[in-house]
């Protein structure tokens, strides 16, 4: 898929295959992924979804014998090219799980961590870092008199935000979502979705999900998998009210999956 008329594309992906040893999982994907949408990655369990957005930050290659072929372009740059430097394309696509994985220390400390890691960091500019990102992830007014007590103490969603607000203050470009809202209750489900949709205006954002009501509610453009391909992609109201092809109609439909 083209993106719209004079609308930038962040990643442009060509023909990918990826192989686990010797086992095929994605076949010659191509798609387009612009900048400032939502897009999100739909179709049943097994399909692809999630080892196509582990390969678009090179998360994949923390699995032995796995192979890439065809080609990842990140703001025009092969993200494969052997000269890539890694950590700096993890800080430019951050990553949020499927279930909240808040390190064992404080709030604080968990949004600190990475720009302590990447750099010196003054305590003034980091307490600026850790107050900005909790307000992106609309947590602040929830901790920020609890800074320093641990994360773990947090509800379910409230440590999914802090995981966001933990990737943000490394002021990813993108920000890459796998199932991030599956865990939790509808209540944090609906705080997340707002977050995400008030994120899109910081930097762009690929969600995979399970459910086809919330990629029908957050995102502009809807990808549907099945067995290793990409079946079909365009913007979010065309592929839930009008898809091209039969076995999207039947996915959204909800007769498989």
């Amino acid at each position: 898929m083209s993106p719209e008329r004079g609308e930038r594309v962040v990643f442009s992906v060509r023909d990918v295959d990826f192989f686990y040893g010797n086992k095929q999982a994605l076949f010659g994907i191509t798609l387009d992924i612009p900048k400032h949408r939502i897009t999100a990655l739909i179709g049943p369990s097994g399909c692809g979804k999630s080892t196509f957005i582990r390969l678009l930050n090179r998360m994949n290659d923390f699995i032995p014998n796995t192979s890439v072929r065809g080609k990842i372009l990140f703001e025009g740059e092969d993200i494969y090219d052997p000269r890539t430097d890694v950590l700096a394309l993890r800080r430019r696509v951050g990553m949020v799980f499927q279930r909240p994985n808040p390190f064992p220390m404080s709030i604080y400390d968990n949004v600190a961590y990475g720009p302590r890691l990447h750099g010196r960091v003054s305590r003034a500019e980091l307490d600026e870092i850790v107050e900005r990102s909790l307000r992106w992830a609309a947590l602040w007014d929830e901790v920020k008199d609890r800074l320093h007590e641990s994360a773990l103490s947090l509800s379910g969603g409230q440590q999914q935000r802090l995981v966001i607000a933990r990737a943000l203050a490394l002021h990813p470009e993108v920000l890459l979502l796998d199932e991030p809202t599956s865990a939790l209750d509808p209540i944090s489900t609906a705080k997340i979705e707002e977050l995400l949709y008030e994120l899109k205006s910081r930097l762009t954002i690929v969600i995979v999900t399970h459910n086809m009501q919330q990629a029908a509610r957050i995102s502009d453009i809807t990808a549907f998998f099945l067995n290793g391909y990409l079946v079909e992609v365009g913007p979010t109201s065309e592929i839930f009210q009008r898809p091209k092809k039969k076995e999207t109609e039947d996915y959204v439909a909800g007769r498989f999956g």
